[in-house]
């Protein structure tokens, strides 16, 4: 029986937001006061498109845009991490669960050809339109209070993980790996027999220690805290091998 290793996108894999980095493609490399101050600090894809839609209005163009978004770099060791997952897909499936968008992404893994360690990439779809603007929606809807309205990574989660039943694949292990705020919903879903992987010093630590701390909650999954790919990559060399 496999085990399933679930990754967030931005600071995990790349060391980096991808939906701030796009906006070097900008003559200026930076948004101006008025459109920053758009952001309710609640719906960020509405906030991303209007960001979207003022780099169209820049006439900067998809080959442009990639461009940019190709020269954000990984997480140290996460490359080689990749490697190694790809190495073992006998023993491991591989999924990514991002705010960030499809477009995004998949130029970046395409770049540097780590798309092969995934075996799905739960995102929220973007395309280019006619007058070549990308535009992005939400990749679900839900109704949890926790989470931002466009997406739900423990719903995400455990949606793959019931249609991957009903074809008959079963984990033994989920093993999610993340940093953000919006990591903490599904990392609370996991059973004791899972890990999660915490990035050192960012905001899902700090949440996880107020938890603990504060209201003396336990955790029921392992708790590993990681500050490089390489961490990350002894931890799974000693658990596959």
């Amino acid at each position: 029986m496999k085990s399933l290793l679930v990754f967030d996108f931005d600071h995990t894999i790349v060391d980096g937001n991808s939906d701030t980095w796009v906006v070097r493609c900008t003559p200026k490399k930076k948004l101006p006061d008025w459109l920053r101050k758009k952001y309710d600090g609640k719906h960020w894809n509405e906030y991303m498109q209007s960001v979207l839609s003022y780099i169209g209005d820049q006439g900067i163009k998809e080959p442009e845009i990639k461009q940019v978004m190709e020269s954000i770099p990984y997480c140290s060791g996460m490359v080689d991490l990749l490697k190694f997952i790809c190495q073992n897909k006998d023993k491991v499936d591989c999924l990514i669960i991002s705010d960030s968008n499809t477009v995004f992404v998949n130029w970046i893994l395409e770049f540097t050809n780590r798309r092969l360690a995934f075996d799905s990439i739960l995102t929220n779809p973007a395309t280019f339109d006619e007058r070549g603007y990308l535009r992005i929606k939400n990749f679900h809807s839900h109704c949890c209070p926790q989470c931002p309205d466009n997406l739900c990574k423990r719903k995400a989660l455990n949606d793959f993980v019931a249609a991957q039943q009903k074809v008959g694949v079963q984990y033994k292990k989920i093993i999610y790996t993340g940093d953000g705020a919006n990591d903490l919903c599904p990392i609370e879903s996991l059973e004791e027999s899972d890990v999660a992987m915490v990035r050192k010093g960012y905001k899902l630590e700090k949440l996880i220690n107020e938890m603990v701390e504060i209201d003396s909650c336990h955790m029921r999954p392992f708790i590993v805290i990681w500050s490089s790919g390489e961490e990350i990559l002894s931890y799974l060399k000693t658990y596959l091998t």
